[in-house]
């Protein structure tokens, strides 16, 4: 990348991920920030991003800091320098845990949080107890999936590409075990699956 200068498919790319940043929670000058480290393929002070962007000193210093508080960036010195440079995580893989990550604490953690707390609350009468009712659906969910983060997120990269790839055939194995969980179909004399339920014994 020559200095200070960004291709069109690169000012491209930046301005689309401002766009997107908005819809993960992130705000667009955060967004743009983001991807330019990302595309540079090296790391950057504040003053070259805010020279590459045309943004305020201030508006990248804050980013940076927005950044860090996701660990979407990482802080690194180089030897008889003292500014500071930023690159984004190595592995786009960690780049991926690291936005579910934070955007379970910040959403998906307070909402259980709040379940929580109106669960452990004495019903005031039938009303709310349907409510908690419902209330201990979302919970259940809500926990279910977490419970299943928790295991993605230490997976291999290696193990998610795998487990992504297999697609429709995790269903399959699902639809074989729910077969083996209920009994196979019953086959009938000519050989054919019957769905019928087997007969109950005769009374000796």
């Amino acid at each position: 990348m020559e200095t200070n200068v960004l291709s069109p498919l690169m000012q491209r790319f930046i301005s689309h991920f401002g766009e997107m940043g908005s819809r993960w929670g992130i705000n667009r000058t955060v967004g743009q920030i983001y991807a330019l480290l990302y595309i540079c393929g090296r790391p950057l002070n504040a003053d070259e991003i805010a020279e590459y962007l045309s943004f305020s000193r201030s508006n990248v210093s804050m980013g940076l800091k927005e950044l860090q508080s996701w660990r979407l960036v990482k802080l690194l010195h180089r030897p008889n320098d003292r500014r500071e440079y930023f690159e984004p995580p190595g592995d786009i893989w960690d780049i991926f845990k690291a936005l579910l990550e934070e955007r379970r604490r910040r959403e998906i953690e307070p909402t259980l949080s709040m379940l929580r707390d109106a669960l452990l609350e004495p019903p005031a009468g039938p009303g709310d107890k349907e409510t908690q009712k419902r209330m201990r659906e979302m919970y259940d969910l809500i926990e279910l999936s977490s419970s299943w983060f928790d295991d993605v997120q230490r997976l291999s990269p290696e193990t998610l590409v795998s487990l992504m790839k297999m697609g429709s055939k995790v269903k399959k194995l699902l639809d074989v075990r729910e077969k083996f969980r209920f009994g196979a179909p019953r086959e009938d004399k000519s050989g054919a699956a019957s769905d019928k339920a087997p007969a109950a014994p005769d009374k000796e």
